[in-house]
């Protein structure tokens, strides 16, 4: 039973897990170099002004590090090799693009900076007397989730969150996209309740289908001023059996109010 059980998860996380890159969370300054010719907000009109667009410096102090999450383990850097570029990343249908790049642990659009981090939940333990497979799903009941800060110029903050919600929208009955040549078959896209305390916010569940397991993937992006984080996350014991799971929404919390 075991062996049908690892070759299931294994199946399961070539298609839905490398897909979201769980291992990827490089300190990526992705484009950082632009920051600096980031255009004054001051000089806007009146009425909702444009927030200037951070420095990959200053995603970087805004960003979560261990003591800023009560529980798993936040990772900083990793190397750049393990992040996949927007160039890896297709969609079978154009009009998802913006879908794709969040399953695959990227972003939208063109950052003027971007800075990512790692996050992996504590595993759960197994119930006394639990079988070997019962112990080995356990020991994958835990979430993970790539956090990606992204800082834009001239509104492309709010074209992001703009392009996201079309997508979730147009793709809602399902989509497929390869990443760095893993073809993946996203089934149903779901918008959720998405959190408050940000300027704009988008919570979406996308059921992949892996070996005929409908997975869960959930992902939550918000926007404060010209930053946009992305979060997708994943849980492989999900993966492997099709359950749900809770998305790690303390995460969100954290990161909003280090941005202020």
């Amino acid at each position: 039973m075991r062996a049908t059980v690892v070759r299931r998860t294994a199946l399961t996380a070539s298609a839905a897990a490398l897909a979201l890159l769980v291992t990827a969370c490089g300190g990526s300054d992705g484009g950082g170099d632009k920051a600096a010719s980031a255009s004054p907000a001051g000089d806007k009109a009146a009425g909702e002004a444009a927030t200037k667009a951070l420095t990959a410096a200053e995603l970087a102090k805004a960003a979560l590090v261990q003591a800023d999450v009560k529980s798993g383990t936040l990772t900083e850097k990793v190397p750049a090799t393990d992040d996949i570029a927007q160039d890896k990343v297709s969609s079978t249908d154009a009009a998802c693009a913006p879908l794709t790049f969040l399953q695959s642990g990227s972003y939208v659009g063109k950052p003027a900076a971007v800075v990512k981090r790692a996050w992996k939940g504590d595993a759960k333990k197994p119930a006394a007397g639990a079988s070997e497979e019962d112990q080995f799903l356990a020991a994958l009941d835990l979430e993970q989730a790539i956090i990606t800060l992204a800082s834009y110029e001239d509104g492309g903050a709010e074209q992001a969150m703009k392009d996201l919600d079309t997508a979730a929208t147009k793709c809602g009955g399902g989509f497929s996209y390869t990443v760095a040549g893993t073809k993946t078959d996203a089934a149903k896209v779901a918008t959720t309740t998405a959190p408050e305390g940000a300027d704009e916010a988008l919570a979406l569940t996308v059921t992949v289908d892996a070996e005929g397991v409908k997975a869960p993937m959930k992902s939550v992006v918000v926007r404060k001023g010209a930053t946009v984080v992305y979060i997708p996350a994943i849980n492989f014991a999900a993966a492997s059996t099709g359950k749900d799971f809770t998305f790690p929404t303390a995460l969100v919390d954290a990161q909003l109010a280090k941005l202020g």
